[in-house]
């Protein structure tokens, strides 16, 4: 498959993946047909990003400051438009600080 015609399929999946954690199992279903390492990368990334977010938002919503839950909101808001416009413009482009890791965490999701 050529990377252009990759991309051209997974799209669809990979801009859903980014729709909370109902997303990201709508697309890797959807995906499991296809097959395009593009929707896959975005499905890790994403994936991870969720993960994460609900990982560190539960301790940090203990903390009785504005400032330091409005700074997590507005942190992981960036980095979720980060990569739904990554997978917008058909790039394979980690998301900053987490996407290697997350992309070596979830390396079974092919």
């Amino acid at each position: 498959m050529t990377e252009n015609n990759d991309i051209k399929i997974g799209k669809k999946s990979a801009i859903i993946s980014y729709f909370y954690l109902i997303g990201v199992l709508i697309a890797y279903f959807t995906n499991l047909e296809e097959k395009s390492s593009f929707a896959y990368f975005h499905i890790r990334q994403s994936l991870g990003l969720w993960l994460s977010f609900m990982a560190l938002g539960y301790p940090i919503g203990y903390f009785d400051n504005w400032q330091i839950t409005f700074s997590f909101w507005v942190a992981f808001g960036i980095l979720f438009i980060y990569g739904f416009y990554s997978a917008l413009s058909g790039k394979m482009i980690p998301i900053p600080l987490f996407g290697k890791i997350y992309q070596k965490v979830f390396k079974k999701i092919y």
